[in-house]
C-alpha cells in the first residue's frame, strides 16, 4: 500500500475512489465503509484511497488531548488489511481547520488528491467546524464531477459502533473483550522497555517496564490484564500478565505499565514490544505487605495462564 504522510507526497489521480475521516481505531463501523470503498474502486478499475488526519482534529480545534486508539502507522496497517491501496495523512493544523467545506473539497480533494467518487458515513461532516454535510457534499460533487455514496450507521445490537464508545470501554472499564469485538481485533499498544526499580525480580515476578511509543496512545483502565506480547524482530509472541497502575502497595505515584512474561528469563531492556490485551483480570489494589502481594500475583498468574491457554 502506498503511504503519503503529507500532501506534498501525493500524486494527483482523478480516477481515485476516496473516503475521508479520522478513522481512529479502524473499528467495525469503519470496516463497512472501507470494504465498500474497496468494492467501489474495483468496480471502476480505480484505487481505493483513505484520507485521514494527524493529529486528531479535536486536539487542534478544541485544544484537548485525544487519546488515540491507533497511531497513524497502526491505522495504515489496518486499512491495508482491508484492501486499501493508498493511505494519505493530512497534517491537521489551524490552516486546514479554517478551510470552508467548499475550499476543502475544491483545493484539497479535487485539486491536490483527485477523485471520481467519495464514500462517506451517515454523519459525515467536513470543512470548518464540520459545517459541511451530505447535501452540500452532493452539490459539490455535481459541480466538480464526482459521485457521493453514503452508508448508514453501523450497529451492534442496539449500539452504534464509534471510536468514542471504544475509548469509553477501554478507559472507564478496561473492558478489552468488548473493545475487541468492536475493533474486530485485540486492542494493542507498543513501546520500549526501560529500567525500573527491579522490585518485581525481588518478588519472583520480573517485569518489563514499558514506555508507550506515542504518548497520545490510550492506555486502558488501571488493573491487571492477561496479555500476549510480541518482541520486535522475533516471530513468536509470549503469554504474560500486565499491571497498569500506580503501585499503591509501595506508595508510588505516576502510571506504570509492567509486564511479566511467563516462562521467560531474558533481559528486555531497550527492546520494542507490542502488547495485545486479552482480558482484564482485576482492579489494582493496595496490599497489607509483600507476602500478600506475592500471593495475589501467584493467583493472577494462574488465572492468566488459564485464560491464555488457547490464545495466540
Amino acid at each position: 500500500m502506498e503511504r503519503c504522510w503529507s500532501l506534498d507526497e501525493v500524486l494527483h489521480d482523478p480516477r481515485s475512489v476516496i473516503t475521508v475521516g479520522t478513522f481512529d481505531g479502524v473499528h467495525l463501523g469503519h470496516h463497512a465503509i472501507l470494504r465498500f470503498l474497496a468494492e467501489q474502486a474495483r468496480a471502476r478499475n480505480a484505487r481505493p484511497v483513505v484520507v485521514t488526519f494527524d493529529p486528531h482534529p479535536r486536539s487542534v480545534v478544541h485544544g484537548q488531548e485525544v487519546s488515540l486508539l491507533t497511531t497513524p502507522g497502526e491505522r495504515a496497517e489496518a486499512c491495508a488489511a482491508l484492501g486499501i491501496q493508498r493511505f494519505i495523512v493530512l497534517p491537521f493544523d489551524r490552516a486546514l481547520a479554517a478551510l470552508s467545506p467548499t475550499e476543502f473539497v475544491r483545493d484539497v480533494l479535487v485539486a491536490r488528491i483527485g477523485l471520481q467518487a467519495i464514500v462517506v458515513g451517515h454523519d459525515h461532516g467536513f470543512g470548518r467546524g464540520r459545517s459541511g454535510g451530505r447535501e452540500e457534499l452532493a452539490s459539490l460533487g455535481n459541480e466538480y464531477g464526482f459521485e457521493v455514496v453514503v452508508l448508514p450507521a453501523q450497529t451492534m445490537g442496539d449500539r452504534v459502533v464509534s471510536s468514542s464508545e471504544v475509548r469509553r470501554l477501554l478507559r472507564e472499564q478496561g473492558d478489552v473483550r468488548k473493545a475487541a469485538d468492536l475493533l474486530t481485533r485485540r486492542y494493542s499498544l507498543s513501546g520500549t522497555v526501560v529500567a525500573g526499580a527491579r522490585r518485581g525480580r525481588q518478588l519472583g515476578f520480573p517485569t518489563a517496564n514499558l514506555v508507550p511509543s506515542d504518548h497520545r496512545k490510550l492506555v486502558p483502565a488501571v488493573g491487571v490484564y492477561a496479555v500476549r506480547v510480541s518482541i520486535e524482530g522475533e516471530p513468536d509472541s509470549h503469554a504474560g500478565m500486565m499491571n497498569v497502575g500506580r503501585r499503591p502497595t509501595f506508595e508510588e505515584t505516576g502510571l506504570h505499565l509492567e509486564i511479566h512474561l511467563f516462562d521467560f528469563d531474558r533481559d528486555l531492556y531497550d527492546a520494542r514490544l507490542r502488547v495485545e490485551f486479552v482480558e482484564r483480570m482485576r482492579d489494582e489494589r493496595r496490599f497489607s505487605g509483600v507476602d500478600a502481594l506475592v500471593a495475589q500475583l501467584r493467583e493472577d498468574e494462574a488465572r492468566c495462564r488459564s485464560v491464555l491457554r488457547d490464545v495466540y
